[in-house]
């Protein structure tokens, strides 16, 4: 049962399940411009997550232990099914295909990169920033 739980996580709270990553939840569409206007001070990267997908949780399991970019970029999660028309203005706003589970990093306004599934990497995303 471990093994399932380090791959896939569990729903314990114990400190070894706390996040490297100080997210700023992505909850309405108004946020969409606020980060358009932000990103033209520091790059900011918005993930989006499935929390009824089992690869979209390990994929954000992995990006957070990997993540060491709290001075680089502003971070902002989006729960997805909690806010379905945000990830959809994301997609048009940004123009991005939408997938889940999706990094987005957004740099003048604009995304600049943008990666889902396995390929999400906190040291893939140190190279574009």
């Amino acid at each position: 049962m471990s093994f399932l739980n380090s791959i896939f996580g569990n729903s314990d709270n114990s400190e070894s399940q706390k996040s490297n990553v100080n997210w700023i939840p992505l909850t309405n569409l108004a946020q969409l411009n606020d980060i358009a206007n932000m990103s033209s001070v520091k790059p900011i990267v918005i993930f989006k997550h499935s929390t009824r997908c089992s690869i979209s949780r390990f994929a954000l399991k992995q990006f957070e232990r990997e993540y060491d970019l709290d001075e680089t970029v502003d971070a902002f999660f989006l729960d997805l099914i909690e806010h379905r028309d945000v990830s959809n203005e994301i997609a048009n706003k940004f123009g991005v295909y939408h997938e889940s589970p999706q990094l987005i990093l957004i740099k003048d306004g604009k995304a600049v990169y943008d990666v889902s599934h396995s390929d999400i990497s906190a040291e893939a995303l140190k190279s574009k920033v």
